[in-house]
């Protein structure tokens, strides 16, 4: 019955139109309502409701946040986005569907940079879709190519997905930065595979193949950009600075490259670029909260033990029960967004995950895989609807347009539930 009063509160303020956050509080409101009435808890207290609410974003992890949404801000308005496509195009611009392995590349290597799915999908959707257009590719696979590489970001460190994951469920984050890294190559080289299988009978204009000593000017221009993410990584590596510290370290980084190396960013967009960066974070912050109280009316309703006897059937089997969850989170992905999914799924599954032994690490950077992989599905498809604007198709299109891609990087997810190992031996090799 508890399970019944969590689901059908969230569901009907969602169906009403309730924005998610508020969705969130009318669930807590609705979980202290019943576990008043049963019992459970000795009487319906408001002042309990808003101090988890407000201990819900009193995490200094969290900071982290804000200062990778503005590094984000400052590479796209300082050039540094600008330069990686270059690099990328000086390398493989020239193939036969060159511009398609540009957008990867890029992807690939702005993940790195920036951890969030969106702006990297605006930025090489600005960049890239009238350069494909103009050379006759197809637009609706263009358009999927980069949705699929945009989804990228959330799996690459520094991720944001990773950071709120990792202070929902209580997990490491520099583990879950570290056990990132190769799941988030296999998606460049999946969505890679594909593309090349799409594209090589494809008539497109081809681009000049560069002289070595211009790829080596451009590759020089973009080294900066390059610099970051080992500077990053590097850092928590060494345990010079926690990955709260790395965000700071990457938004100043990207501010003096843009401001005084490149001298693409302006004095004048600096309040715009912070305002862009705050307004994502208050709404990200304003989730996270409301998810924290829903979150301990959870474990109060003690809604995981109800939740794990439902998947008891599959629990001898950590494969087969990682499995299931990942079939239940890729569709309930196609119908949230992700930070929500996050927010909401993490108390109620982390439970079961550490009854059943599975690693938290393993574990969160499969979930924050998938739930990337549900940005690119309709309805909600945020990353899809990105890309939609920027090439003016509908999504019905785009959604045509990425699904061998989506195939592709599902492909990878139960490739990883299957072979754990691929996540976890290089997690070990990195953490020595």
């Amino acid at each position: 019955m508890t399970v019944a009063v969590f689901v059908f509160s969230l569901l009907g303020a969602m169906a009403i139109g309730m924005p998610i956050a508020y969705s969130l509080l009318v669930c807590g409101l609705a979980l202290m309502g019943y576990l008043t009435m049963t019992g459970i808890l000795p009487s319906f207290d408001s002042q309990i409701l808003s101090q988890r609410f407000v201990d819900g974003a009193d995490n200094f992890p969290l900071l982290a946040v804000p200062f990778f949404l503005l590094a984000g801000e400052f590479m796209n308005a300082g050039g540094l986005s600008r330069r990686i496509v270059n690099l990328a195009m000086a390398w493989v611009g020239h193939f036969r569907g060159g511009l398609g392995y540009v957008a990867v590349m890029a992807a690939v290597i702005m993940a790195s940079l920036s951890g969030s799915a969106v702006a990297d999908t605006a930025a090489l959707s600005a960049l890239l879709i009238p350069m494909m257009k103009k050379a006759g590719y197809a637009l609706n696979r263009s358009a999927g190519l980069i949705a699929a590489g945009g989804i990228i970001a959330p799996v690459i460190p520094p991720s944001i997905g990773l950071i709120i994951f990792g202070v929902a469920g209580n997990v490491s984050i520099t583990k879950l930065f570290l056990a990132g890294i190769v799941p988030g190559i296999l998606m460049g080289l999946a969505i890679g595979a594909t593309w090349w299988w799409l594209a090589r009978k494809e008539n497109v204009e081809r681009s000049p193949k560069m002289p070595m000593a211009q790829r080596l000017r451009v590759t020089a221009d973009g080294s900066l950009a390059l610099a970051l993410p080992v500077v990053i990584l590097g850092g928590m590596k060494l345990g010079v600075f926690t990955p709260t510290e790395a965000a700071v370290v990457a938004a100043v980084y990207s501010f003096i490259v843009g401001m005084f190396v490149y001298r693409e960013l302006k004095w004048r967009e600096i309040y715009g670029l912070i305002l862009a960066a705050g307004k994502t974070t208050s709404v990200v912050m304003f989730l996270v909260a409301a998810a924290m109280v829903s979150a301990w009316l959870i474990t109060v309703a003690n809604i995981p033990t109800e939740v794990a006897a439902m998947l008891a059937p599959f629990s001898g089997n950590q494969t087969l029960l990682m499995f299931v969850m990942m079939v239940i989170i890729v569709i309930v992905g196609t119908a949230l967004d992700f930070t929500p999914t996050v927010l909401i799924l993490t108390p109620v599954l982390m439970p079961v995950v550490l009854q059943a032994g599975i690693d938290p690490v393993y574990f969160g950077v499969l979930f924050i895989m998938n739930n990337a992989i549900g940005l690119i599905t309709p309805p909600v498809g945020t990353v899809l609807n990105v890309v939609c604007g920027v090439a003016r198709i509908s999504m019905d299109d785009a959604f045509k347009g990425v699904m061998p891609f989506f195939l592709a990087q599902l492909g990878v997810l139960f490739l990883l539930v299957f072979f754990p190992d691929l996540v976890l031996v290089p997690l070990k090799w990195f953490m020595h």
